[in-house]
This record gives C-alpha cells, sequence and structure tokens, in this order.
C-alpha cells in the first residue's frame, strides 16, 4: 500500500489562514482598512489572483467585508455580539460597579499573564501607553487622562496573549471603554491625591516590566479594589444628596395644612 501523498496548502487557503490568524491574534481589529490588492500582494509577495481567492474566502466566511469601491474592511461584527444590547443595560450606577467588579479579577489576571508573557513589541506598546497617561497627568487633561487609561488597559490586555481573554474583552469594549472613561472621571474629580491613580499604575507598569507575575497580579488587584471603594464612596454621596434634595422638594408636591383645612 502506497503511503499517501503530502500536498503543500493551496496559496490562496495559506493567505487566508494568515490574515485569519492576525485578526484572531488581535493584529487587526475590527473596522481597519487593509491595503489595496496590488500594495497587499506586494507586501505578502503573492500573486493577486491567489490574494482575491484568499479575500473572497474571508469575505464568505465573514471575517471581512468591502465597500462599494472594493475596499476590504475587517468586519465590524467580530465579537460583537455582547456589545450593544448591554449598552443601554449597563449605564447605571450598580452596573458601572458590576463592571468594576469583573475588571478587578480580569485586569489582575491581564497584568500577571503581560508580566510573564509579554513580547518586547507588547512591552512598547504598553510603554507609549503608559508615557500617554503620564503626559496627560502633567496636563490635568481629564478626558485625555480617561482615554489613554483605557488604551494602557487594553495593551495590556493583548500582552497577555490570551486568546479567549483578548476577545471577550473586546466583545464588550464599548461597555468597558465607557466604564473606564466615566470611572476615570470621576475618580480622579473626587479623590484628593489626584496622582495616587498614576502611581498604582505606574505599579503595574512596572511589574509587568521587571517580569514580576505576581506583583504584576497584586498591583492590578489593588487598583481595581481602590477603585471599587471610591466608586461607592461616591455612589453612595451621590444617593445621600438626591435623598436630601428629594425632602427640599416635598413642598412642591405636598398640600399646605391651610390647604388641608380648606378641604376638611
Amino acid at each position: 500500500m502506497n503511503a499517501p501523498s503530502i500536498r503543500p496548502a493551496k496559496l490562496a487557503d495559506a493567505i487566508a489562514e494568515h490574515v485569519q490568524q492576525m485578526i484572531l491574534e488581535g493584529s487587526l481589529r475590527p473596522g481597519e482598512r487593509l491595503l489595496s490588492e496590488r500594495e497587499l500582494s506586494a507586501k505578502l509577495d503573492v500573486s493577486r489572483p491567489s490574494l482575491r481567492e484568499a479575500l473572497d474566502k474571508l469575505i464568505a466566511a465573514g471575517f471581512l467585508t468591502t465597500n462599494a469601491q472594493g475596499v476590504a474592511h475587517v468586519s465590524n461584527q467580530i465579537g460583537k455580539s455582547l456589545r450593544d444590547p448591554l449598552l443601554q443595560l449597563m449605564d447605571t450606577p450598580e452596573a458601572r460597579i458590576d463592571c468594576l467588579e469583573l475588571r478587578a479579577e480580569m485586569e489582575a489576571a491581564a497584568a500577571a499573564f503581560a508580566a510573564e508573557r509579554a513580547s518586547s513589541v507588547d512591552r512598547e506598546a504598553i510603554t507609549r501607553c503608559f508615557q500617554a497617561m503620564t503626559v496627560a497627568h502633567e496636563a490635568q487633561d481629564v478626558d485625555e487622562i480617561a482615554r489613554t487609561d483605557a488604551e494602557f488597559h487594553f495593551a495590556i490586555y493583548e500582552a497577555s496573549h490570551n486568546l479567549m481573554m483578548m476577545h471577550f474583552m473586546r466583545s464588550i469594549e464599548s461597555i468597558l471603554r465607557s466604564n473606564v472613561y466615566l470611572n476615570r472621571k470621576n475618580l480622579y474629580e473626587h479623590r484628593r491625591e489626584k496622582d495616587s491613580q498614576l502611581r498604582e499604575h505606574q505599579a503595574i507598569y512596572d511589574a509587568i516590566m521587571a517580569g514580576d507575575v505576581e506583583g504584576a497580579r497584586d498591583a492590578a488587584r489593588l487598583h481595581m479594589t481602590t477603585a471599587m471603594r471610591t466608586q461607592r464612596e461616591i455612589y453612595e454621596a451621590e444617593r445621600r444628596l438626591e435623598a436630601s434634595i428629594r425632602r427640599l422638594a416635598r413642598g412642591d408636591i405636598v398640600a399646605t395644612k391651610k390647604a388641608r383645612a380648606a378641604e376638611a
């Protein structure tokens, strides 16, 4: 009996698998535009017919979409199943705290994985994000602080090299970015020590750069625990204020003694 022949993989299949793997790893993100066929075939050093066949396969599989001009983009539908339906439900103080509780566990694990697995490219990305956050703090630009904070945490998720974790967090990216943004603004504006959050991020950053797995885990968990405690204090203070305002406003809807007497 003859041994089965080993056939080389078809070039179009190899190209499709390469691009698909980049999407899976997060190197290519939802909505990103690919190069033109001519540029992409030159970059990958493959023929345009083989490239076109590979792109058609990825479009059919739902990984890519094309616009009216035939330009290919990574599909915006990838990992989107948890995003939109939850956005309105999650826009409450209670849900934001729930999100913080989830993040406390995920951030700790991601930081530990990043300390253990981050490549030199990952470390450079995390460093750029941390430096941008530092500049925003120096400028006391709250909006920029919130934005760079979110970027820093997403860079750590990518550096974790845990595909399930990364794609799960990307699936709730809109919620997560909103949570980071709103909480960051709240916490920055309410904390007496404005630099305390930067110091907490510095501890996470230093541990990851040092490859200190447990140190990174502990620093991330401490950061999230502190955020949750401060957020709960803010929430409780807001509830007390609202209750006080309602008591002051009761006179607008409760009949006076004189009006009650007139009705008797």
